[in-house]
């Protein structure tokens, strides 16, 4: 007959039941375009980790019960499709994320506050005598950077060190008021010395191991 759907009984072909790639990377989208509606379970929490994989192992058996079908190339193409467009959503997903983390040692590191950090602690006789004049940063940065609308703004940094005599790491937090930072404090914590070098602690916090009167 015409128009008939050659899927009709409920069981895949044996060589169409693999794991469905579309599935699992676009889970409840695709199951809306499979007519497979228990895939929007996927979008509660908790489950929805569970259910990908369950979608990626009977997706198949699913969209070829749920879906008429002109043929098994059909549903083959079809769901090649699926996989390839999936893929592409979490290589583009996956590449947003990395270029957003990438980016974030660049953020702070271009900020007035980790100048003045990094200016202060070359500077210091201390810290030369302990890592060196030749004080350079690693490339990845903790900490965080908060600037308001009205120029008042937070900055915390934990920076990795290295120097021709030693390497450590320097504990920094500025403060921004009215477009202008001010340190607050800066610790470098010297490899495998336990007192710590204090260049600044104008909000006298209590630093472990700190010489007395610091």
């Amino acid at each position: 007959m015409a128009g008939q759907a050659l899927n009709e009984p409920a069981e895949i072909p044996a060589e169409l039941d693999r794991w469905n790639w579309g599935a699992f990377f676009l889970n409840w989208i695709w199951g809306i375009g499979n007519s497979t509606f228990i895939a929007l379970l996927a979008l509660i929490p908790f489950v929805n980790i569970i259910m990908i994989i369950v979608l990626g192992a009977r997706g198949s058996r699913w969209a070829w019960r749920n879906r008429a079908w002109r043929d098994a190339e059909q549903f083959r193409k079809t769901q090649r499709n699926w996989a390839i467009a999936g893929l592409a959503v979490w290589v583009i997903g996956i590449g947003g994320c990395a270029t957003m983390v990438g980016s974030i040692p660049y953020v702070l590191k271009g900020s007035d506050a980790y100048h003045m950090t990094m200016e202060k602690l070359r500077a210091d006789d201390r810290v030369k005598a302990a890592l060196g004049d030749d004080v350079t940063d690693n490339f990845w940065v903790g900490g965080h950077l908060n600037v308001d609308a009205n120029g008042a703004g937070e900055a915390q940094f934990s920076i990795a060190l290295d120097g021709a005599k030693g390497k450590g790491t320097a504990f920094s937090t500025a403060t921004r008021t009215a477009g202008t930072w001010s340190l607050r404090l800066l610790v470098v914590k010297v490899e495998g010395v336990d007192a710590p070098i204090v260049l600044l602690n104008e909000d006298h916090v209590p630093i472990p191991n700190a010489a007395i009167g610091i």
